[in-house]
Parts: C-alpha cells; sequence; structure tokens
C-alpha cells in the first residue's frame, strides 16, 4: 500500500476531528506543519504530496480527545510573539490582546510593569517587547507557571528586564519584594464561577485555579483590586481582564476602592478589559 500524502493525512485527519472540533481543519493542519517542522504556509505551499510524517497520527490522537492543540504543539502565538504552553498555564487568548494594546496606549512611556498570575509571561512580555525601556514583574503562585514565564523570557530575548517571582496576592505582604509602585499593572485572574459547565478542551485541561473564582467569579478580584491603588505609582494604570458580564460589579470594587474606570471591548465587542486609575 502507497503510503499517504501529507495532504491525505490532512483530510482523513480533518474528517476524523470533525466530531471534537470546530476548527477541524485548521487544527489537522497546524499539527501537520508541526510534525513536519515547517510552517503552515511553508506546508501548503510546498509539502502537500510529501509522505505524512508517521508521528502525525499520535498528534491526532490527542486532538481527538479534545486537548487543545496548543498543548499538543505546546506553542501559542500571541500579540505576534513565539510562546510556549502546557498545562500549568492557560492559553493565551486573542482576546486578551485587546489588554495589550490599552496598557500600550494608556502608558507608552512606562519604565515599571507588574503582571499579577502572570502564566505563560504572556501579557507582561508582550508590554516589554513593545516598551524596551520597560523593567517587568511577573508573579503567580504556580511553580510550573513560573517555569514556563521564565522560559518565555529568556526565549524572547527579555530575561534581563523581566523577573519572575513566586507571589500570592491572598497573602499578607505578598508585594513587599516587588519593588513597586508600577507605571502599569496587568491582570487576568481567575474569574469563571464554579458552577459554570466550561468546553471539555477547557475543563480537562486548562489549570483549575487559574479559571475559576468563586460562585460569582468574582472572588479574586475582591482581593486584587482593592490592593492596586497602593501598588499604582502617581499616574500609574491597571489593566484588569473580566468576564463579558462582570464589567459592571468589577468597575464598582474598584470604585470603591477609590479607583476610575474605562471599560475596553474586545474584536465581538464584548466588555474585557476594565482600565483602572487614581485619577478622578
Amino acid at each position: 500500500m502507497a503510503e499517504r500524502t501529507v495532504g491525505e493525512a490532512i483530510r482523513d485527519a480533518a474528517e476524523r476531528l470533525a466530531g471534537s472540533s470546530d476548527t477541524a481543519r485548521l487544527d489537522a493542519e497546524v499539527l501537520m506543519a508541526h510534525a513536519l517542522g515547517c510552517s503552515r504556509s511553508s506546508m501548503l505551499l510546498s509539502r502537500m504530496r510529501d509522505p505524512a510524517p508517521k508521528g502525525f497520527a499520535a498528534l491526532v490522537d490527542r486532538r481527538a480527545e479534545h486537548e487543545p492543540v496548543a498543548y499538543v504543539t505546546g506553542h501559542q502565538e500571541f500579540f505576534g510573539l513565539p510562546f510556549i504552553v502546557g498545562p500549568d498555564v492557560l492559553i493565551p487568548r486573542g482576546d486578551s490582546e485587546v489588554l495589550v494594546e490599552a496598557a500600550l496606549a494608556a502608558r507608552p512611556d512606562a519604565r515599571t510593569v507588574l503582571d499579577c498570575g502572570t502564566g505563560s509571561g504572556a501579557l507582561l512580555l508582550a508590554v516589554l517587547a513593545n516598551l524596551p525601556e520597560a523593567q517587568g514583574v511577573g508573579i503567580d503562585r504556580s511553580p510550573g507557571a513560573r517555569v514556563v514565564a521564565t522560559a518565555n523570557a529568556d526565549a524572547l530575548g527579555l530575561g534581563a528586564r523581566a523577573r519572575i517571582v513566586e507571589a500570592d496576592w491572598h497573602a499578607p505582604g505578598w508585594d513587599d519584594a516587588l519593588d513597586g509602585p508600577f507605571d502599569l499593572i496587568l491582570a487576568n485572574p481567575p474569574y469563571v464561577e464554579t458552577t459554570v459547565a466550561l468546553d471539555r478542551s477547557v475543563a480537562a485541561y486548562e489549570p483549575a485555579e487559574a479559571l475559576y473564582s468563586g460562585e460569582d467569579g468574582l472572588d479574586d478580584y475582591r482581593i486584587l483590586v482593592p490592593q492596586l491603588p497602593r501598588l499604582l505609582s502617581a499616574n500609574g494604570v491597571a489593566l484588569v481582564e473580566i468576564g463579558y458580564r462582570q464589567a459592571a460589579s468589577v468597575a464598582a470594587i474598584g470604585q470603591e476602592a477609590g479607583l476610575s474606570s474605562r471599560l475596553h471591548r474586545d474584536l465581538g465587542n464584548r466588555p474585557r478589559v476594565l482600565e483602572f486609575s487614581t485619577a478622578a
């Protein structure tokens, strides 16, 4: 029997994945490019008649079990940068790029940046990559996340400007060694209600401690947001990602802490980020 070509293997994989993914063809192409060790565009242009690599089937098996493509390949692009990802960190989403854009627009002169719950380091490192004079600190309570964030900082050539440290905003004195205040604070805290049934690819694979935050999804905002004023520099700004139904509630928490807020929407016009400042 003749070996299947890359094109044939992609077609068969897309058919198999149709029951577990809304982007079955794209998933198959991305997995094949990963198996070949080339870019998807290069594969589509010049490799479709090549013999399919033997390792491709195992990748498809993993995706058929709803494992996210980013975890299968170990990489995810965010804000035009390549990031290492794995099950210790959330996969960076395109919707979160709104937070980076808002941060760069709010304080293009920022010199100090704090990322609360840095995970893969995507928010912090995307901001630092666009602010060459800035220094940043990324905090996370997860040892695995800190390993991933450090690896990403080094891979992107930002290790000298990004310090990844252990800290948990639930603990007293968690910010004592952070060398604040900060011109920019970034945060994508857990905000999913514990009663929500998430898609299997999220619930079964992404870290629960980075997703869930109480029955109404607001527990971490109630702890972190009131601490922002003492962490911000005189003209500092905090950008906090929110669930699409949480804008009013989180803004109210900020108002009680003396913070004014401005809402930013994502590409789907959903509420996505609150920009907090101490300015009236």
